[in-house]
């Protein structure tokens, strides 16, 4: 592992896919999901908003945060938009729809982490290399489906009943990977990889994006915190000798990259490997922003 100190990018995808950051502004941000437009917060953004103010009231929907003094939640504007639509990215097809954490089924800026996932893994010869790829908190599995395209065997392990239902929507959408190795598991994430290292099951690559805080499917308390050192100390037990990649990202609000990459550093250290740590952003249409969006730190073996 190098010493030195990990080397500071910025993550984001040039394809656009179904989805545009139309706007930024007066700690809210434009977006487009396919065919409809949302409002919602960013409160990073302390400058003015760039497009005319009717673009963002004719808005399909807007979610009020606590903060701004309203009730907290979705208001839309349009009855089908309690349905999920049709979305894609390079070939990917997933399903949107607006649920009661602002979220809207996935995370544009991951699409960076999408297309490494794919790039990486089909550069190691396909389905018959038998790489296995462990996507933890996997939410609605975008990630999953990229790394199933690329050839991989994947394990997609989420607390959330919901999450994983959505996963499975996402699989049978995509003709060709709906029957492809995806092991689909409702478990408390350290539970599950405390389980797998005593079976001695091994995995070549990871990614996982760990709540700020949540509970798992027995209400199992998880803060981040507290427990990413012990989450970090279980995902090296299931690596194998010579893994592919370790992906980590978080939303919390007062992490730093350098903190995973540090963290992720220390973890991996019996490893030959290197770190990149940066931003997730998406590129802002109006004036070409790069809206930063999350933390990420990337491993990489030294030797692929």
């Amino acid at each position: 592992m190098t010493q030195d100190t990990p080397k500071i990018k910025i993550f984001y995808s040039a394809e656009k896919g179904d989805y545009e950051l139309l706007d930024t502004g007066d700690g809210e941000k434009l977006e487009r999901f396919g065919k409809y437009t949302f409002v919602r917060p960013y409160e990073d953004a302390v400058w003015p908003k760039t497009l005319p103010k009717d673009e963002w009231e004719n808005a399909d929907g807007k979610f009020w945060s606590s903060k701004e003094g309203a009730k907290a939640g979705w208001k839309l504007s349009r009855a089908t938009l309690n349905k999920k639509w049709e979305m894609e990215y390079r070939g990917i097809k997933f399903l949107a729809a607006p649920t009661p954490f602002r979220h809207l089924g996935f995370f544009p800026e991951q699409a960076s982490h999408w297309d490494f996932i794919e790039r990486k893994i089909s550069a190691q010869g396909g389905p018959a290399s038998g790489w296995k790829f462990l996507n933890l908190f996997g939410y609605t599995g975008v990630a999953s489906l990229f790394a199933l395209r690329a050839g991989a065997e994947v394990t997609h392990v989420d607390a959330s009943k919901q999450s994983l239902a959505w996963a499975k929507e996402n699989q049978k959408m995509n003709e060709k990977l709906a029957e492809a190795p995806m092991r689909i598991i409702e478990d408390d994430v350290i539970k599950f990889l405390e389980r797998e290292a005593k079976r001695g099951n091994k995995y070549d690559a990871v990614i996982m994006d760990p709540p700020k805080h949540g509970r798992g499917p027995k209400g199992e308390v998880w803060k981040i915190e507290e427990m990413l050192p012990k989450l970090l100390e279980q995902v090296k037990k299931v690596l194998s000798d010579k893994p592919l990649f370790v992906i980590l990202t978080s939303y919390a609000t007062d992490s730093s990259s350098l903190a995973l990459g540090y963290a992720l550093e220390d973890a991996l250290k019996d490893f030959s490997g290197n770190i990149e740590v940066g931003e997730l952003c998406v590129l802002e249409k109006t004036k070409k922003r790069a809206i930063s969006l999350a933390n990420s730190a990337v491993w990489t073996n030294a030797a692929k």
